[in-house]
């Protein structure tokens, strides 16, 4: 206990003098106060592989953001599991290399009627996307699942467009060291499988017999990002079918992307102009907008891909303040985020937004609960540990934001949307 309490003190360095005192984080004293809701985990942060990324954001006169940000056990190099948090940075990629295409393919757009077909083992085509309004699939489309309920095909098909060398690329040319994007997910993708992507082409009306744009199957051929993580064998046995393999499972060839690089790719996402210009994106302001719409609507509100609210509540994909379901969002808070859950990891990376109080933060948060440390046999502790912590942490640090003194209101119009209305895309 005494330890646990000793790394929050030390989360930033000691101050000497009040000026330099004012810098100190305020998690301290948020996780300190209710021992009854984080005393548990923060007992063996270690055993829970915990790690709290939180960003204070205060505007100046003219609306600008400036950032603060304070750690709690963020380690860039310790492993675990991302789950769907990769899907963020794939859809933002994917608009991007949209946004390319456009100039040389006249007509071309995000709901462009895409045909996928297949060239490797493994591979599956795609014709048909029931959830769309045209019955066909699209760039668009995908990019909407992935956010709005966190879609693993969605991802997937952007994984494909995008190829996995590219991908790989344009996320170490913005300086996300801590980051591997190497495989699909739920269809037990490996190499060589992961290195090789579909065939897809675009078309230029649903009959699919006009094509605007084609894409041939590819390969990468080049080296997988070598990140020197530790901790990247996980547990003390797995399932494996009905087999136990009594050995750590093996994380080494599977994705990554550290809570440090995700909370960059959210603020490169929500305040480009705040980001130095070799960590931005490629993107229109249409895009960002196409983006801020789907990272905070409700899955009830869509209306192409419909979803039934009895199975995704509005806070289905909102770990942090929501979570994962349990709990309604405070009147006029809408959370903009990518959630990730699997092998008993729990990840959000979350900007919260409360207009009625002129209230804004990044917070992002991991952790495993994961007891009996035997993975793929579903005996994890997500609703008995994990989202209670995870809501109760963005809980915490809402309350306190709301009574945190700011010099100047920020004006959030930019992130408030009209749900009711088609996308401009």
């Amino acid at each position: 206990m005494r330890q646990a309490w000793l790394g929050l003190t030390l989360l930033l360095a000691c101050a000497s003098n009040p000026a330099q005192a004012q810098l100190r984080s305020p998690l301290p004293r948020l996780l300190r106060a209710d021992t009854a809701r984080f005393g548990r985990v923060l007992r063996a942060p270690a055993r829970y592989r915990l790690q709290i990324l939180y960003t204070r954001i205060d505007r100046d006169a003219q609306n600008r953001p400036h950032f603060r940000t304070f750690r709690y056990r963020v380690r860039p190099r310790q492993y675990f599991y991302p789950a769907s948090t990769v899907k963020l940075p794939a859809a933002v990629l994917a608009l991007q290399k949209m946004r390319a295409l456009r100039p040389q393919v006249p007509g071309l757009s995000l709901d462009s009627p895409l045909r996928i077909d297949s060239a490797f083992a493994g591979q599956t085509p795609v014709l048909r996307d029931t959830s769309s309004a045209t019955g066909r699939a699209s760039i668009g489309q995908y990019i909407r699942k992935v956010l709005l309920v966190s879609d693993n095909d969605g991802f997937n098909r952007l994984y494909e467009f995008m190829g996995q060398g590219a991908l790989n690329a344009e996320l170490r040319g913005r300086g996300l060291r801590h980051t591997r994007l190497i495989h699909r997910l739920s269809v037990g993708d490996q190499e060589p499988g992961s290195r090789h992507t579909n065939p897809l082409a675009f078309f230029a009306d649903t009959t699919l017999q006009r094509p605007l744009y084609v894409q041939p199957a590819a390969y990468n051929g080049q080296a997988l990002p070598r990140l020197r993580l530790r901790g990247e064998q996980i547990g003390k046995a797995y399932m494996q079918g009905e087999k136990l393999v009594a050995k750590p499972m093996d994380f080494s060839r599977k994705n990554y992307f550290s809570l440090a690089d995700q909370q960059q790719v959210l603020r490169a996402v929500l305040f480009p102009e705040a980001m130095p210009p070799r960590q931005r994106f490629a993107l229109a302001a249409d895009d960002y907008q196409f983006l801020y719409r789907y990272l905070s609507m409700h899955p009830r509100e869509s209306r192409a891909p419909r979803y039934d609210a009895a199975h995704y509540p509005d806070t289905y994909a909102k770990f942090l303040l929501g979570g994962g379901g349990t709990t309604p969002l405070p009147p006029g808070v809408r959370v903009f985020n990518k959630i990730g859950q699997a092998y008993g990891f729990l990840i959000d990376n979350a900007y919260v937004a409360d207009f009625d109080h002129g209230v804004e933060f990044l917070l992002s948060a991991v952790l495993y609960v994961n007891a009996d440390e035997v993975l793929n046999d579903d005996k994890y502790e997500y609703d008995t540990v994990g989202f209670p912590f995870l809501r109760d942490l963005g809980q915490a640090v809402y309350q306190y934001e709301l009574t945190r003194p700011r010099r100047h209101r920020p004006d959030l119009s930019r992130f408030k949307i009209d749900y009711a209305r088609p996308d401009a895309q």
